[in-house]
């Protein structure tokens, strides 16, 4: 997270309305809900996942087992299960 001096960014007026509520602590100020993304949408690790698992359920489809998906994908039988059956 970057921190940025109120000072540099708002208005002297609105520091001043501020500061009557809160002196010399940080305070986050969160994005507008319009603003926010899903995880891993801005750094491509939610679409890795995605074609991660297109390929899981494509093997399972195609005869592999759920031990076998879950050694060669280094994760658990539940997880494989939750991927394989999950209803789209």
């Amino acid at each position: 997270m970057k921190y940025v001096k109120a000072a540099a960014v708002l208005p002297e007026s609105l520091l001043a309305e501020i500061q009557k509520y809160v002196q010399g602590e940080m305070l986050y100020i969160p994005k507008p809900q319009e603003a926010h993304q899903k995880w891993g949408t801005k750094s491509g690790g939610r679409k890795l996942l995605e074609e991660r698992n297109a390929d899981i359920r494509c093997a399972f489809q195609n005869g592999r087992s759920i031990a076998d998906l879950a050694q060669d994908y280094f994760l658990s039988a539940e997880t494989i299960k939750r991927i394989v059956y999950k209803k789209s």
